[in-house]
């Protein structure tokens, strides 16, 4: 019979997973909201409940941020991309060994969505510069960071699992623990891209708006213009020519992002953005119109990447109101492979769908750390870089890694000690350390630690090892090893690593203490199954991040994803029983 505790984390549990499945509520604000719910619930003392945001986890991470955010401000993650770009030429195989292997050493000691945000701009100019699709680069580039994370403690996932094995008074895990079982994957899966994955990858070539540039210009339409009396949606504007009309300037007022059936008249002003090529078809043409002014403005174009949990999700493009707010202009609307550039403005948009922008290169930048959107940062970093401390900022992460890894010093006082030197140093400007701490995630991290805690508490975690035990009494460690990695895995696909292993982790190291196995391995495998995010684009934001740029349809990430989650579980379950004894 089930105590009243156990239902009330059980209720907790499905309420996450309906908000989760129900709502558009940020992952952050639903942790906090499991938090509350913990607390009022009496499951632990309020100190407790609380306890996340000063835990060794949370101090981990916030220094961990503001190393990185160091190594980018000195131009450390653009000097490895520009040494990818110096090298970057050669057959597919190599490419393909080359950005699989970057990735996965980007990510040792690199957030991984900053390390996919460095390495994308540079794989796609590669690609455009050589034979081979962009499509056959940046999938195992993604996969590549994935299975590096694997391979460090500096995983979000990796440092839960070491957490919630001290709250249990057993040894955390540490950067040794996870390299060699996570060395051993990396190249397994690069053996397994390279013999076969490969060959699964679909053949789809760095997309045209990547490759130009486009122009604004401001044009008066002139009495007796054909083009008076029709409204935008009916002109050769954007039926012949493919322009797009930003704006219309009319009687003293400025219409931003005007709707196709807006009427053009004589002495309009219009705002019309396209290729340089179209622009000047517009005007060498008989159409009635003249420049206004210097009549030219150089524009970027980006994609701008929906992920999981946006705020824009649900939302149409009229409804953004983007073009107001930030100064850009959405021109296409990326959907599974192809661009549509019509009838865009009243479509809902979707996690995967990519919006193609226009605007200035500041306003572009801007949006660098907006969590709505995913932007490369290699191509447009928040703030300037000072390339003169790189060497101080790298012997800065080097000196923290090395306290930690030798056990001198703990990785939470060696993080934090780290992130201090970098604002010292004046690697980090102030305003910067604190900019540079992923608040999200440490919401989420402080709000569903509480709950992992409420598991284990209320007996729920040991009735539940129990009952695994009994059912594969028959099975050894290795094979319960294996179920509990796949479990943890497809739970991953839905939720993400962070919170899975919030929420499979008590269970698994009481399954393991329940049979005898190492509890450390065992949380060690949850942690890296956790990462195993090769199924779907939405499982984790590296994947939605080049699904845009590479063409990729949903298809693709599970007909590749397959083989690699296959080949994943085999080599760890070889790790650990090579060199774990499980």
């Amino acid at each position: 019979m089930l105590s009243t505790a156990e239902l009330t984390v059980i209720g907790i549990i499905c309420a996450l997973f309906g908000m989760i499945a129900l709502t558009r509520l940020k992952i952050e604000l639903i942790a906090v909201i499991v938090l509350l719910l913990v607390a009022f619930s009496g499951l632990l003392p309020t100190t407790d409940a609380l306890a996340g945001f000063s835990s060794s986890v949370v101090i981990t991470l916030m220094g961990f941020f503001i190393i990185m955010r160091g190594l980018e401000q000195t131009g450390v993650a653009r000097r490895i991309a520009s040494v990818l770009q110096k090298y970057g030429r050669g057959s597919e195989a190599k490419l393909i060994a080359l950005y699989m292997a970057a990735g996965a050493m980007t990510s040792l000691i690199m957030y991984n969505v900053a390390a996919g945000a460095v390495l994308l701009p540079v794989a796609v100019r590669v690609a455009r510069n050589s034979e081979v699709p962009i499509s056959k680069l940046l999938l195992p580039m993604s996969f590549g960071i994935l299975v590096g994370g694997m391979a460090t403690y500096l995983t979000t996932a990796n440092i839960l699992m070491s957490e919630l094995l001290l709250s249990r008074g057993i040894d955390g895990l540490g950067m040794l623990d996870f390299l060699p079982v996570g060395g051993l994957i990396v190249l397994a899966s690069l053996a397994y891209m390279l013999l076969l994955g490969r060959h699964l990858l679909p053949e789809r070539r760095a997309r045209k708006h990547n490759t130009y540039q486009l122009e604004m210009r401001q044009v008066r339409v002139r009495a007796g213009s054909p083009l008076a009396g029709k409204s935008i949606g009916e002109s050769i504007i954007k039926s012949e020519l493919d322009l797009t009309v930003a704006a219309v300037r009319r009687d003293n007022e400025t219409i931003y992002e005007p709707k196709p059936r807006i009427k053009i008249k004589s002495d309009h002003e219009l705002v019309v953005v396209g290729s340089e090529e179209q622009l000047d078809k517009l005007l060498e043409a008989d159409y009635g119109l003249s420049s206004v002014g210097e009549g030219t403005a150089l524009m970027e174009s980006t994609l701008l990447m929906i992920p999981s949990r946006s705020g824009v999700i649900g939302r149409t493009l009229s409804e953004l109101k983007l073009y107001r707010d930030t100064g850009l202009l959405a021109v296409g609307l990326w959907r599974q492979a192809s661009i549509q550039y019509t009838n865009v403005r009243s479509v809902p948009l979707r996690v995967g769908d990519g919006l193609l922008v226009v605007g200035q290169g500041e306003d572009i930048e801007q949006l660098a750390d907006n969590r709505n959107f995913l932007l490369s940062a290699s191509a447009y970093a928040p703030h300037p870089m000072d390339s003169r401390r790189a060497p101080l900022a790298i012997a800065i992460t080097a000196l923290a890694l090395a306290l930690a890894v030798l056990n001198l010093v703990p990785m939470p006082i060696a993080m934090l000690g780290g992130a201090a030197l970098m604002v010292i140093s004046g690697c980090l400007a102030m305003e910067d350390f604190y900019a540079a701490v992923e608040w999200r995630v440490i919401f989420l991290v402080a709000g569903m630690l509480p709950l992992s805690l409420a598991i284990t508490d209320s007996g729920l975690a040991d009735r539940l090892g129990a009952l695994l035990v009994n059912s594969l009494s028959g099975a050894g460690g290795l094979a319960v090893v294996a179920g509990l990695a796949l479990l943890t895995m497809l739970v991953a696909q839905v939720i993400g690593g962070q919170v899975t292993a919030l929420l499979v982790g008590p269970l698994a190291i009481n399954t393991a203490l329940q049979m005898g196995v190492d509890a450390r391995a065992m949380a060690l495998a949850v942690a890296v199954a956790c990462s195993m995010a090769f199924l779907t684009p939405i499982a984790h934001p590296v994947n939605i991040l080049v699904m845009g740029p590479g063409g990729y349809k949903f298809r693709d990430f599970s007909k590749v994803g397959i083989g690699m989650t296959l080949v994943t579980l085999l080599a760890l379950l070889l790790g650990l029983s090579l060199l774990w004894g499980v």
